[in-house]
């Protein structure tokens, strides 16, 4: 059985970590590796997973995602196949499952071992 994803992000490649980030970072954090989105881009820091969300024709209204390592009970990760388009990641936290689509341009199992550095760091 199949749990339904309480949210679903797709990271299309890496990129540079964005400017502006220090303003929401905490004393200590830093930044680690950052992927675009569609709308915008995902941030790993040493401390937690940001997903920064533009919303809006213009784009200037901005979500944030704050998902600390902390939270996270387990995850996966799955490889694209020969006919898929993307990998998977899943993460399943105490606010609940969250899966996130990974382009053919990143290196899954390099996210995977990301996953495992700060997740298991923070337990």
């Amino acid at each position: 059985m199949e749990a339904a994803a309480i949210t679903v992000w797709t990271f299309v490649a890496e990129a540079p970590i964005p400017a502006g980030l220090e303003e929401i970072l905490v004393a200590g954090e830093q930044p680690i590796a950052a992927f675009k989105t569609f709308r915008d881009s995902a941030i790993f820091t040493t401390k937690r997973l940001i997903v920064r969300d533009a919303q809006g024709i213009t784009g200037k209204k901005i979500e944030l995602y704050s998902l600390p390592y902390t939270s996270v009970n387990m995850w996966s990760s799955e490889n694209a196949g020969t006919l898929d388009f993307n990998a998977e990641l899943e993460l399943w936290t105490r606010a609940g499952h969250i899966k996130i689509k990974v382009g053919k341009a990143i290196d899954i199992r390099r996210l995977d071992r990301l996953i495992a550095e700060v997740v298991l760091a923070a337990h």
